[in-house]
């Protein structure tokens, strides 16, 4: 779901919706139709997209600006459109945080032994899972409470319970070094 420091996944371009530039977007935003709400939108390349919610529903069809036919629609599907974590609003309840906020914070088990570092969070359609850089690789750790019962922004950590299916790497033998 996220790109870069400070970059959030709001979208994903989908196929063209008939012939005058139209396209279906796939939203991760909680509305769907509020992903033109967010302004200007950028690719990973930096380009920028004005969305305009021409139909509502659970996969808005929006306009973009500059997009008048098919071929210049059909040439944007599968473009990922993320907003600066800046023009997300600010969240009022303390517990709440937005994915990107998890990126960079230390994981650790329930003893306080560091299991490793959130580098991405991603959901591929059977639910949320955060990726651990570990000192042996990586693990993917499900974000359920059951989980994760603990994500402590403040201090830069959450705590990880791995399903019993998953094998955490044993203990290093050297340092693994806190730094993000």
């Amino acid at each position: 779901m996220v790109v870069g420091e400070g970059r959030v996944l709001l979208g994903v371009i989908g196929r063209p919706h008939g012939v005058k530039g139209l396209v279906r977007v796939q939203s991760f935003t909680a509305d769907p139709c509020a992903i033109a709400d967010y302004g200007p939108l950028a690719d990973e390349a930096g380009r920028r997209f004005a969305l305009r919610v021409v139909m509502r529903g659970a996969m808005p069809v929006c306009a973009i600006e500059g997009v008048a036919d098919r071929s210049a629609a059909a040439r944007l599907t599968g473009t990922r459109l993320y907003a600066d974590r800046a023009q997300l609003p600010a969240l009022e309840d303390p517990d709440m945080f937005y994915c990107a906020d998890l990126i960079g914070l230390m994981a650790e088990d329930e003893g306080g032994r560091l299991v490793g570092r959130v580098v991405a969070v991603e959901d591929y359609g059977a639910g949320t899972f955060l990726e651990l850089a570990t000192e042996d690789g990586s693990l993917a750790v499900p974000f359920t409470r059951a989980s994760v019962p603990v994500v402590d922004l403040a201090r830069g950590r959450l705590v990880v319970i791995p399903p019993t299916e998953v094998v955490v790497p044993p203990a290093a033998a050297g340092e693994w070094e806190r730094a993000a």
